[in-house]
């Protein structure tokens, strides 16, 4: 297929509406075609960029001001009349303030999953997509010493179906934590990990869908673990399982 015809399915390709063979063949033409790759990491780019522009909104003081008007233009009225007014503004203003707070809190996870989909869908157009390479975890631990606040142990991955790529540091929320590869039938798993007190995903369920992309979200030891990828529920699930009885090890 020519790249002209892969390029017209980028946008859908970034936006998980691929069905699902199609991702893996356009999967496999980025790892081979560079020009196809930078040009999925720019649209990557962009859209992380329109998406941080668009959730900048805060709402401002003169909200209540306009409230604080519009009460002060009502005709004052019996005292029974005007407590039960007030009452029930009360109540709108706080049930007001509960769904504000509830759909701040959602878009608040959800953006921080589409970052988490964005750094891993870059990582796969990327030419270089790890900054230590080595399958040996005694190798790539000892590389993140020193960039990273915090250390973590890797799983031994003997009679796994589980490889691992390497790693590179990478931020969310410019906070600095780990990026890991591994590979199972050809696809590709990345495992992110930050501290837990800096990256705020509580109120996500620990297991969710991103998209066309499956993920685990854990705490352990005081570390975020998100393991997320294109591939199976009991692939992610498995390799999760690895990474909490590594650092039961500890």
């Amino acid at each position: 297929m020519p790249c002209e015809q892969w390029r017209a399915q980028l946008d859908t390709y970034l936006d998980g509406e691929l069905p699902a063979a199609q991702m893996r063949e356009l999967d496999a033409h980025l790892r081979t075609c560079p020009s196809c790759a930078a040009d999925a990491l720019s649209r990557v780019q962009l859209k992380r960029a329109v998406k941080t522009v668009g959730m900048r909104f805060a709402a401002t003081a003169e909200f209540r001001k306009r409230i604080e008007r519009m009460i002060a233009a009502k005709p004052r009225r019996s005292w029974g009349f005007s407590w039960a007014l007030a009452g029930a503004f009360a109540v709108l203003v706080i049930a007001g303030l509960i769904t504000f707070y509830q759909q701040r809190q959602s878009l608040h996870q959800q953006q921080l999953y589409s970052e988490i989909a964005d750094l891993h869908v870059s990582n796969l157009a990327s030419s270089n997509p790890v900054d230590v390479v080595s399958t040996d975890r005694h190798t790539v631990k000892p590389w993140f010493q020193g960039k990273i606040p915090f250390t973590f142990n890797l799983p031994d991955l003997q009679n796994s179906d589980f490889t691992l790529l390497g790693g590179r540091v990478t931020y969310l929320r410019q906070i600095p934590g780990a990026h890991l590869i591994y590979q199972i039938r050809k696809h590709q798993i990345s495992v992110f990990i930050f501290p837990e007190d800096l990256v705020d995903l509580r109120s996500t369920p620990s297991a969710a869908k991103e998209r066309s992309f499956n993920l685990h979200s854990f705490t352990q030891d005081g570390l975020r673990y998100i393991v997320f990828g294109d591939v199976a529920r009991d692939d992610i699930d498995k390799l999760s399982a690895l990474l909490k009885a590594a650092s039961h090890s500890s």
